[in-house]
């Protein structure tokens, strides 16, 4: 288990930030942009697990997903062979999808493009949704330059098509979603 004893090291006051491997990189790398994104995304899933807590197969979900974030960031925090723990494998992504699946038979088919918004728990949905986008985009910079587990860019695709649904189940099954209105009419 991990001991964190100090939190305030002022390592990170001069514009840089380790990795896992004790390795140091600028805070504005694509490796770092990438574990911040995660982070964003990690917490708007968790703002999400707070109005969700009374449904626990949606809860419960949620929870792996942080859980699932977590282990892409420490992926991503050791780069090359230092890397511990099990790799991430298609399991990761087999899960999420069939989350999908399963989670969209149960809502209304789409008539036109959603807006964000709807009920509270929607909205924070759609942000989280959002977020993971960001992730993604940011994966794919950083896979431009250095090799990364083919797992990570999926995966995140994968989080924010299930926050998309989850956006229209919590919008009672889709049925109050809020429609684009193509030239406000």
């Amino acid at each position: 288990m991990l001991r964190l004893d100090r939190i305030v090291t002022r390592g990170g006051d001069g514009g840089e930030t380790s990795l896992a491997d004790g390795s140091r990189l600028p805070k504005h790398h694509p490796r770092i942009q990438v574990l911040g994104a995660l982070d964003e995304t990690n917490t708007a899933i968790g703002s999400l697990r707070v109005v969700c807590a009374d449904r626990p197969a949606i809860d419960h979900l949620l929870a792996q997903i942080q859980n699932d974030l977590f282990d892409l960031g420490a992926d991503l925090a050791t780069p090359g062979p230092a890397r511990r723990g099990p790799p991430l494998s298609e399991a990761y992504l087999t899960k999420l999808e069939d989350a999908a699946k399963t989670l969209n038979e149960t809502i209304e088919p789409l008539r036109s493009f959603v807006l964000p918004g709807g009920t509270e728990a929607a909205a924070r949905a759609h942000l989280a949704r959002t977020i993971a986008r960001r992730a993604e985009r940011d994966l794919v910079t950083l896979a431009a330059t250095e090799a990364i587990s083919p797992v990570l860019i999926p995966y995140m695709n994968r989080v924010s098509d299930v926050m998309f649904i989850l956006a229209r189940l919590l919008n009672d099954g889709g049925k109050a979603d809020i429609l684009w209105v193509p030239g406000g009419r």
